[in-house]
């Protein structure tokens, strides 16, 4: 079984930054894809971003792209999520998503383990 957790989340005021982290444990998978989604109150959740196992590909949102980025340190086992110029709409829970089956992946159903997600709160 493969355990994702979430830290980094907080409150921030508009314009500031939050770097997210995704740490894996349990019977981690050799290879796959990463990725970040999120879920604001009253909405469905939504792809945020992710990453290849290399790190060499990534894809993101239209609303996060060249704001958000998205690496990923394999001796650690661990994914991040720096986030820059945060708006107040940026506010959600925050889940990270990993699967062994795909090499990048965007789609909600791709992902078969997730964590337990972090909150972000950005003021205005």
């Amino acid at each position: 079984q493969v355990q994702l957790v979430e830290s980094g989340g907080g409150l921030v005021q508009a314009g500031g930054s939050l770097r997210l982290s995704c740490a894996a444990s349990g019977r981690t998978f050799s290879r796959g894809a990463m990725g970040w989604f999120r879920q604001a109150p009253g909405k469905e959740r939504e792809f945020v971003a992710a990453i290849s196992w290399s790190g060499e590909n990534t894809r993101y949102s239209d609303s996060v792209k060249g704001r958000f980025t998205i690496s990923r340190d394999n001796a650690k086992i661990t994914m991040y999520l720096q986030m820059d110029s945060l708006k107040p709409e940026d506010t959600a829970v925050y889940y990270c998503a990993g699967d062994p089956r795909w090499a990048i992946a965007t789609t909600i159903e791709a992902y078969d383990y997730w964590g337990q997600g972090t909150q972000v709160t950005v003021s205005s």
